[in-house]
């Protein structure tokens, strides 16, 4: 039986694997700055179709955002929020 390719209802939700508690697809779905979480077809695919859905959702350069660019690595993304933080705080002292 194949999955069908309507997104479940925001009341449908799974664990995510990235923050640890429940969350609903939409959520999913722009996650990663508007553009969809890099494991969304994996978590998602016992639920439903996501990979036919979001090939009709999306353009092919999200798609390739999403899922056939490399992540940044993780002290990469820490490294970047920790400067932002310290921006933020620079200019909230001035």
């Amino acid at each position: 039986m194949k999955n069908p390719i309507t997104p479940p209802e925001d009341s449908h939700q799974i664990r995510c694997r990235k923050l640890g508690h429940q969350i609903s697809f939409s959520y999913c779905r722009i996650e990663n700055l508007n553009i969809p979480c890099s494991k969304i077809l994996e978590c998602w695919a016992d639920h439903f179709n996501a990979a036919e859905y979001l090939k009709f959702e999306l353009t092919p350069d999200e798609w390739e955002k999403a899922f056939e660019t490399a992540p940044k690595p993780k002290i990469s993304t820490l490294l970047d929020l920790i400067e932002h933080a310290k921006k933020v705080k620079e200019n909230a002292s001035r």
